[in-house]
């Protein structure tokens, strides 16, 4: 679309267990020291509900609003109803986003979509390194063991390293 900024996209992809959400906890205060403006898409595979029963928002949305916005003096949020949907896209998702507002989307999951990813891997969570998919979006691997791979290997206990990284790709950009 004519005038619409694509804010760029990193996916934190890895199998369940390997630490994505206490990784990204810890990179995205460092991001944001470095004056980098997050905003975050997570995926889940539960049927999640960011309001709660007997709440006012709650109950209008279950008698059937297809979108809610919940909004208070400190932050809003946007609830879309989606049960027809087949696949979640996550285009349209980031397009929700204030482009104004942000300098990076950072993904958790999504570890299938064509977009730039950090594939983590901790040894002893039951995967071995030869299960590792490094396809052409893989910018690096963050790892806690050496392994042989043809992109940059980063130390996955080392956040400063990793928002370095990540700092010097958007300038790529």
């Amino acid at each position: 679309m004519a005038g619409e900024t694509m804010i760029p996209l990193l996916a934190i992809a890895a199998w369940s267990g390997t630490g994505k959400t206490t990784l990204l906890k810890k990179l995205i205060p460092a991001l944001r020291d470095k004056g980098i403006r997050l905003g975050l898409i997570k995926h889940t595979h539960h049927d999640m509900d960011v309001d709660k029963p007997g709440k006012d928002s709650y109950e209008l949305r279950k008698a059937g609003a297809a979108q809610t916005l919940v909004a208070s003096q400190q932050r809003w949020a946007l609830m879309t109803e989606t049960p027809d949907e087949e696949e979640l896209d996550l285009a349209f998702l980031a397009s929700r986003m204030d482009a104004s507002k942000l300098d990076l989307i950072l993904v958790e999951g999504f570890k299938h979509e064509d977009i730039a990813k950090i594939v983590l891997f901790r040894e002893g969570i039951g995967h071995s390194q030869e299960e590792l998919v490094i396809d052409a979006h893989v910018i690096a691997v963050a790892s806690d063991v050496p392994l042989r791979i043809d992109v940059p290997l980063l130390d996955i206990n080392d956040v400063l390293q990793l928002a370095d990284f990540i700092e010097q790709w958007m300038r790529r950009l």
